[in-house]
């Protein structure tokens, strides 16, 4: 029954559905997670769905809107309107809802220092005043942090200082290439009085949009008991090769196995994962990353436990090919895995 319990929530949160609270973020810190990740992956679709969600949820009118804009400041422009664009249609859509509105943002008096303003906020949430070589090089950066996103955006209130910073790292969190920002942010959102558990929750929510990139498919059923965690299969060519997306949720991999006759190629599609042969040390995986498997080689591979993890898998073709399944990863040796 508790099995079936995880999977049903699981299965709302993919889909866009209801999201429910974890062990440690509240309903509306992690309505906050899947709106703020879902804009910055461009995901319109499954935004509607998360957006009609936190409205479900008690979430008014214009802490949505607070979300969306500050957006801007993490993924663009582009990204920003487009889920401002998202949200107006939710609402047209949801007219006799009777949603709440809620209090609207402030604007700072026109004779507010802005940068003396936001180089206090910036200190609140850093710990110190932010200097260094970036700055010096980019003078006007410094200036446009501080005085628009520490003093305009921030000082419009509606949100706490907390929930900014939780979209902040849900924001980062489901996008590539920006680990340092990420990084800084959650050291920031340790200081507006995050915990480290939280922290985790927040990455595993906005890890996902990682994972949708060619389809998570159904529930991998079939291989279930070969799997520690959660997995999905799904087929994307049955014809000349064998390709399927395996999606891991965090934390879920699969036993060491053999391929017999016939290898595999994986490859790294979304999120962070792991492979590993007998006696080798653990590889991580990242999008684009290739790994070449021989005939005969035991082996697994899976998520990162704080990351959904997708890969393609192709089969090598080979007469009379089988997969040998074998034990469970070490769950000791797994967790010493960062």
């Amino acid at each position: 029954m508790k099995k079936i319990l995880i999977l049903f929530l699981l299965t709302m949160i993919l889909t866009g559905g209801k999201v429910m609270a974890g062990e440690n973020l509240t309903t509306k810190q992690a309505n906050i997670v899947k709106i703020a990740s879902y804009t910055a992956a461009g995901d319109l679709e499954k935004l509607k769905g998360a957006l009609n969600a936190a409205l479900d949820d008690g979430l008014t009118v214009n802490e949505i809107k607070e979300i969306l804009v500050q957006m801007y400041a993490y993924c663009g422009f582009p990204r920003s309107l487009n889920g401002i664009g998202a949200f107006m249609n939710v609402l047209e859509n949801r007219k006799d809802k009777n949603d709440k509105i809620g209090e609207e943002g402030k604007i700072l008096p026109k004779d507010m220092d802005k940068f003396a303003y936001g180089d206090k906020v910036q200190v609140e949430l850093t710990g110190d005043h932010v200097k260094g070589a970036l700055f010096d090089f980019a003078p006007a950066i410094d200036s446009y942090l501080k005085e628009h996103l520490f003093a305009d955006i921030f000082a419009r209130g509606v949100l706490t200082n907390q929930e900014r910073e939780v979209a902040t790292i849900a924001a980062l969190g489901s996008m590539s290439g920006v680990e340092p920002q990420l990084n800084a942010h959650i050291e920031m959102g340790k200081n507006t009085g995050l915990n480290e558990n939280q922290i985790k929750e927040i990455l595993t929510l906005a890890s996902m949009p990682k994972a949708e990139m060619f389809g998570i498919g159904e529930l991998n059923v079939d291989y279930a008991k070969y799997f520690k965690g959660t997995s999905y299969l799904n087929a994307l060519s049955k014809e000349q090769l064998n390709i399927a997306n395996v999606t891991f949720e965090p934390g879920c991999r699969n036993n060491w196995h053999i391929h017999h006759k016939g290898g595999q190629i994986l490859i790294a599609v979304q999120g962070r994962g792991y492979y590993q042969e007998w006696g080798k040390p653990v590889r991580e995986l990242k999008p684009g990353d290739v790994v070449n498997i021989p005939a005969e080689i035991k082996h697994w591979h899976g998520a990162a436990k704080d990351s959904w993890f997708s890969h393609l898998a192709l089969e090598v073709p080979a007469e009379s090919s089988s997969t040998e399944w074998l034990e469970e990863v070490s769950a000791s040796e797994y967790n010493k895995l960062r």
